[in-house]
């Protein structure tokens, strides 16, 4: 069964104009087939600020009501998408665009709002294989952008965590591949203490992960991802890693590895 990598890259390496060139090229060297999902929460915050909107976060996730989600539509599925792809183009690696809404990829219905309301806020529920499998097997390489939609709301858009996409995309794939997903950030892997960089916890498995989460170790936006990562080794995918970005050529990655 032939691998697909599926790639999500952070959103403070999205931020850094270095980090993410140095990112980007190592990704297109890459070889077989591989698919981007990219966050990029501080620059909508950004922006969302210098409207005048607030941003509101809970556990490490962005409450979206109507005005931020035509921030982050904008800013995820438009400035850092195109952005992305013209610059794997520049690297010889012919990637295409796309949110959840294009091609059917990934359908979601808005969360509910109890107990927390986190407003226009997607759970996938369904994924577009053959949009994936047709795009892959054509040799492109899909940059998917964290915005889902719902077809049952006349096609209305939500704001997805870009964590959960990436899970949602590899659970999706892994009907049809053998499935590796890579979570790549700013640090090493899941630290420690995320002052020290040299403390990284080399496996996680889910009863070291409920106790470093009751210990207050892992908190904010590391949650999602270690969530989503257990939910997709769950669901079928064949490894899950946390690593740093520039570490994504390495042998093994280096860093955080997920399992039982």
């Amino acid at each position: 069964m032939e691998t697909v990598r599926v790639i999500k890259i952070g959103g403070n390496v999205v931020d850094h104009a270095e980090k993410l060139e140095r990112f980007l090229s190592d990704f297109a060297r890459l070889e077989g087939p591989k698919v981007l999902v990219h966050g990029g929460g501080k620059i909508a915050t950004a922006i969302s600020q210098g409207l005048g909107i607030e941003t509101r976060m809970i556990e490490g996730r962005r409450v979206t009501d109507a005005e931020t989600l035509r921030i982050v539509t904008m800013v995820y599925a438009g400035l850092i998408n195109k952005n992305i792809v013209a610059a794997l183009q520049g690297e010889g690696c012919n990637a295409l665009g796309l949110c959840g809404a294009d091609g059917g990829l990934i359908r979601s219905r808005k969360r509910t709002p109890n107990p927390v309301d986190y407003g226009f806020v997607g759970d996938p529920t369904d994924f577009g294989l053959e949009t994936a499998v047709t795009l892959l097997e054509g040799g492109l390489v899909p940059v998917v952008a964290p915005i889902t939609y719902d077809p049952q709301e006349q096609g209305a858009l939500l704001n997805t965590n870009a964590d959960t996409v990436a899970q949602a995309v590899a659970v999706g794939l892994s009907k049809r591949y053998a499935v590796e997903l890579v979570y790549c950030f700013e640090k090493r892997g899941v630290l420690r203490d995320v002052n020290d960089d040299g403390s990284v916890i080399p496996n996680i498995t889910p009863e070291l992960y409920a106790r470093l989460k009751a210990e207050g170790i892992v908190a904010d936006g590391m949650l999602p991802k270690l969530e989503n990562a257990f939910k997709a080794i769950d669901a079928g995918v064949k490894h899950v890693v946390i690593c740093a970005a520039e570490r994504l050529t390495m042998p093994g990655y280096g860093g955080t590895t997920l399992g039982k």
